[in-house]
């Protein structure tokens, strides 16, 4: 009979893990944006599966991670960011952190129809 140490019961547990475990993680008001957000993605990419992946909410489509979504203490990181995309560059400009990161503001809000332009270039550019 094979131990479970501390790290392995962590490692399962992540592995269970769901989008709705998450987002229950953080306080009311952030758990409404994320769910607004994952609601955007969810319309954007039907298809999409959703799971856990490098611990955050992702979206996958045929096997392939697509779009990843995450709430830290004053911001909802959508990851990755398109890049050299004319037609989102201006859009995107104000959140862009130069890291292939989104950051929106949790106190301002949040520009759910450019996260579904994001969404949908990611399923037409991999999908």
């Amino acid at each position: 009979i094979r131990k479970h140490t501390k790290a392995a019961a962590a490692a399962a547990a992540l592995q269970t893990m769901t989008i709705d475990d998450y987002i229950a993680d953080f306080p009311g008001p952030v758990q409404v944006l994320l769910e607004k957000v994952r609601k955007t993605i969810r319309k954007a990419v039907p298809d999409g599966e959703e799971a856990i992946r490098y611990r955050i909410p992702t979206f996958r489509l045929n096997n392939r991670n697509l779009i990843h979504f995450a709430a830290f203490e004053s911001h909802i990181g959508v990851y990755p960011a398109p890049r050299n995309v004319p037609e989102l560059e201006e859009e995107m400009k104000p959140y862009w952190n130069g890291k292939g990161t989104l950051r929106f503001p949790l106190d301002k809000p949040i520009p759910l129809p450019l996260i579904a332009k994001v969404a949908k270039y990611w399923v037409n550019s991999r999908g």
